[in-house]
C-alpha cells in the first residue's frame, strides 16, 4: 500500500536515491533549502521508502508551480505520479494559491491533461 504524505521533509539520501531511480542521477546535492522555501512538498512511500516526490514552488504569493514529478522506476504505472500531482493541487490551494502551473516536455502532456492541466502559451529561456 502506498501511502501518500504532505510535507514529509525526506532526508537528501532519500531523494537521491529515489531521483537516481527515476532520472538516472543523484540531482541536487542537497534539497534542504528547496524543501525549506517550498509551498509543500509530497511523497509517496512504501513503508518508510520514498516511492515518489512532486515539489510545489510558489511566488510567495497566488502561483504555485509544480516541479520534479518523479516516481521510482520500480513503482510506475500504477497512479502513483497522479496521486502526488492531485495532492499537491489540494495543498496549493488549501495554502492560498489561485493558480498552479505545469511545464513538461511533450510526452508528458496527456498525463498532465489527464491531471487537470489545460494548455497556455509560455516562454522559456535555458541559462
Amino acid at each position: 500500500m502506498i501511502r501518500i504524505a504532505v510535507d514529509p521533509f525526506p532526508s537528501d539520501e532519500a531523494l537521491r536515491q529515489l531521483w537516481e531511480k527515476a532520472w538516472g542521477d543523484a540531482g541536487p546535492a542537497s534539497w534542504q533549502g528547496v524543501l525549506k522555501r517550498s509551498l509543500a512538498h509530497i511523497g509517496a512511500f512504501e513503508g518508510e521508502k520514498l516511492v515518489g516526490f512532486v515539489n510545489v514552488a510558489w511566488d510567495g504569493g497566488v502561483h504555485a508551480f509544480i516541479l520534479d514529478t518523479c516516481v521510482d522506476r520500480d513503482f510506475q504505472r500504477q497512479g502513483i505520479a497522479t496521486r502526488l500531482v492531485k495532492e499537491a493541487e489540494e495543498a496549493a490551494r488549501e495554502r492560498g494559491a489561485k493558480w498552479l502551473h505545469v511545464d513538461f516536455e511533450p510526452h508528458l502532456t496527456e498525463f498532465y491533461r489527464c491531471c487537470g492541466f489545460r494548455p497556455t502559451e509560455a516562454g522559456l529561456i535555458a541559462l
